[in-house]
């Protein structure tokens, strides 16, 4: 018998006695049976309204807008009248009509002429005529609301940041 003989058979037999152990003990106890489903149909998803689209989508591109315009941050005002023209034509495919008027129409007719005049402002790097633009396209914004009988939902110029993890004023 060689000297490795008896280390390998212990291992053997450790191994045999860890197989036969294995073999009576409990078994794994089954896995959780799923939920049963709940009867009928399966609720709808949820679709957003015309004023959740209006809070989440534009307000805060109006306010961000303003914002970057009031300090000078002329690409940042570059963008973000990109995003609230963007915003606008998204409403405008996801409810078309909003008690009974012309999603787009109406947004084009209050909200057109001011939008063009701030992205002259913008490409002229001109607060005045930023400002005065900002005002009209405020003023939209309002005169729509009243239009849709919601006259109580009154937008103004911003004076202070609702978005304190970003930078507004231009530079490093």
């Amino acid at each position: 018998m060689s000297k490795y003989s008896a280390p390998v058979a212990a291992f053997a037999a450790a191994v045999v006695i860890a197989v036969a152990c294995a073999a009576h003990a409990q078994p794994a106890p089954a896995p959780p049976q799923a939920a049963p489903a709940p009867a009928g149909p399966a609720p709808a998803p949820y679709a957003m309204t015309m004023g959740d689209l209006m809070n989440t989508l534009v307000q805060p591109r109006h306010a961000k807008l303003g914002l970057a315009g009031q300090t000078g941050n002329w690409p940042l005002a570059g963008y973000a009248l990109v995003e609230i023209r963007q915003a606008f034509a998204g409403i405008a495919k996801a409810i078309p009509k909003f008690r009974g008027y012309p999603v787009a129409e109406l947004a084009d007719a209050a909200l057109s002429q001011p939008l063009s005049a701030l992205q002259d402002a913008i490409k002229v790097q001109d607060p005045q005529k930023f400002a005065t633009a900002y005002d009209q396209l405020t003023q939209g914004c309002n005169a729509c609301h009243a239009t849709l009988f919601h006259s109580f939902v009154v937008i103004k110029v911003p004076d202070a940041s609702a978005f304190p993890n970003q930078k507004f004023n231009p530079g490093p």
